[in-house]
């Protein structure tokens, strides 16, 4: 007896780990991080287009779970994803990912797509964005701290789209720096290796932090952090975890994505609610300036907002075609009557 085929209008193009890997190598690491970047500033200048809510959050001793949920009025997008900094202890990613995007019209899905590398890529495309309108001229060195999963995404993204040659890496755990720039060895940055947070930001004008313990920790203090310095502080990104000395923000313009999220999540946890801080989509727009002055200390308050997903899964689709890097999924149910869901049962008895 053979299994009657399903309809090609009910097959979903499924991106998973190995065509994930297989688009960036097809496409090329840097180009695909300059690709993504152009995807996310133009939906951050269609901001007001999109539905917006701070992500669904289950929140555990562990770690947490969340779905990150966005529209534009034509497609629906969400990611669900989790965050468990214990996870690399006993040999698990401490984030891993996937995402869906929906017609809006009939809500079908077109795509179903694994995201923990693509977390990865459009994190890094969003940092080094954002950078591009709050970075210092001519900045070519940055300052790593924290050199697990994000790190060699974070520098390569800053190389290709703000210009940066050197990057100094710094990490609690020397394996993880020994990795970080084992992995940048011909891949046209210098990584210089560091023994402190002190050391990793002597000559940067560019730090970023990107550490994975869930906690209030103070990996910057604020006499660390000199005029003129942009930070693009990425790995506070939960509710009591934090990164940075609370002098620094009161010394910072301080930029968002999306504030009633960063309020929760982000460093500015640890300010007064009205404390001002930008959109940074504003910026993009040319609503507001970013970068004022060579003394001005900027800082990225970045948590991860959905309409990044929306656009890596939008990047991702549209690349179908010129790849080919996909599987169809038989996830839809298409009875030969819409209204006859259990006729379709019994095809195969037939």
């Amino acid at each position: 007896m053979t299994t009657p085929t399903p309809s090609k209008l009910a097959m979903v193009p499924f991106v998973s780990v190995d065509n994930m890997m297989q688009i960036v190598n097809s496409i090329g690491l840097e180009n695909m991080l300059t690709e993504l970047a152009a995807y996310i500033e133009d939906d951050f200048k269609r901001w007001e287009l999109f539905d917006k809510t701070p992500r669904v959050a289950a929140h555990s001793a562990e770690g947490v779970i969340e779905l990150m949920p966005t529209s534009d009025g034509e497609v629906y997008g969400f990611k669900y994803v989790n965050g468990h900094p214990k996870n690399q202890q006993q040999g698990f990613q401490t984030v891993t990912a996937f995402g869906v995007l929906a017609d809006v019209s009939n809500g079908y899905p077109l795509l179903l797509s694994e995201m923990t590398i693509l977390t990865a890529l459009r994190t890094a495309a969003t940092s080094a964005l954002v950078a591009k309108y709050l970075a210092p001229t001519a900045a070519n060195t940055m300052a790593m701290i924290g050199n697990g999963a994000q790190c060699e995404f974070q520098a390569l993204a800053f190389k290709c789209i703000c210009g940066v040659e050197t990057v100094r890496l710094y990490d609690i755990d020397q394996n993880a720096t020994a990795k970080a720039a084992r992995n940048l060895t011909n891949q046209g940055i210098k990584a210089v290796s560091c023994c402190s947070s002190q050391e990793a930001i002597s000559g940067a004008q560019i730090i970023t932090t990107c550490t994975a313990d869930k906690q209030l920790a103070t990996i910057l203090t604020d006499n660390m952090v000199g005029s003129g310095t942009h930070i693009n502080a990425i790995g506070g990104d939960c509710p009591g975890k934090t990164e940075l000395h609370r002098d620094i923000l009161l010394r910072s313009e301080i930029f968002v994505e999306y504030p009633p999220q960063t309020r929760i999540e982000g460093e500015i946890q640890q300010l007064d609610n009205d404390h001002e801080v930008t959109e940074i989509w504003k910026v993009m727009t040319g609503a507001l300036k970013g970068r004022r002055s060579d003394t001005q200390i900027t800082l990225f308050d970045s948590v991860g907002f959905a309409i990044e997903d929306f656009s890596a899964l939008r990047y991702i689709h549209d690349q179908l075609s010129r790849t080919g890097c996909y599987v169809d999924l038989d996830l839809i149910a298409d009875p030969d009557d819409p209204r006859d869901l259990f006729g379709m049962v019994l095809r195969p008895q037939n």
